[in-house]
């Protein structure tokens, strides 16, 4: 299969938002998008006869309803749907072996808590080997795909938008001046080779002197998408999400990547 980007998608009015974001962010990047709808009770065997015998049919409509209004939103854009008779957390972990993106819809409660990780969302972002993105049901069809300095520089550029790398530390305000200005060489020197490569990119290096997980998520509240790292887990390392990648997939307002790296 093409590489895709993989939506899991269950009907909810957040895996709807998160399939628009990702109808958006495939058609930018020329990739085929894939609806996901994984759940055990499914039919393994495509269904014959009338829709009141076929225990697929709900499944089969909200897919169909969905991949309609993205064809409609998005011509040309290939969207094929996926039915899997399997647990939701399994089939979107075995996902990224063709995936570029996994894009998974989360549930706002409140100011505090901006984000729902439920029974399938948590362990896939914790695992998955690709970067996933999470989107609210309330956000807006902008888009991004996060997976790496490089493509979050040539997402930045397609966009017109600005591409904000922050470092937050907390020091003693004795030493602020001299952390503040080794971390800005620092975080230069690294960004020095996407300047390079992405000229159009405006790329502003931010220090900020507090605690890491708070900054992040309080610089990111009118982004159009924060992007996280995640330690990737060696062969029988526990999954585990560091505080900052933690604070802001559950209290991040905008669009949140989280990228794996080693």
């Amino acid at each position: 299969m093409q590489p895709v980007i993989t939506v899991g998608l269950n009907g909810s009015p957040e895996s709807l938002a998160a399939a628009r974001w990702a109808a958006d962010e495939a058609d930018k990047r020329k990739l085929t998008l894939r609806l996901l709808h994984a759940w055990p009770l499914l039919s393994p065997e495509p269904a014959r006869g009338p829709s009141e015998v076929d225990q697929n049919y709900w499944a089969k409509r909200f897919v169909h309803t969905a991949r309609a209004e993205l064809e409609t939103l998005h011509p040309g854009l290939p969207v094929i749907g996926s039915l899997v008779a399997d647990d939701a957390r399994k089939a979107l972990l075995h996902a990224p072996s063709e995936s570029e993106l996994i894009v998974l819809g989360s549930r706002g409660l409140d100011a505090v808590e901006s984000y729902f990780l439920g029974d399938v969302s948590m362990p896939v972002v914790a695992r998955a080997q690709r970067p996933v993105v999470l989107i609210r049901a309330e956000t807006p069809s902008y888009s991004s795909d996060g997976t790496s300095a490089a493509e979050t520089s040539r997402a930045a550029r397609s966009r017109g938008v600005p591409l904000h790398a922050r470092v937050p530390w907390g020091v003693d305000h004795a030493v602020a001046e001299e952390v503040t200005r080794d971390a800005q060489q620092e975080l230069s020197r690294i960004l020095s080779r996407w300047r390079e490569k992405y000229p159009q990119v405006d790329a502003a290096c931010v220090i900020r002197l507090e605690n890491p997980s708070k900054a992040i998520v309080q610089a990111a509240h009118d982004a159009a998408l924060l992007v996280v790292g995640r330690r990737a887990h060696r062969h029988g390392v526990a999954p585990h999400l560091g505080p900052v990648a933690h604070a802001a997939i559950h209290h991040g307002h905008c669009p949140v990547a989280v990228v794996p790296h080693d």
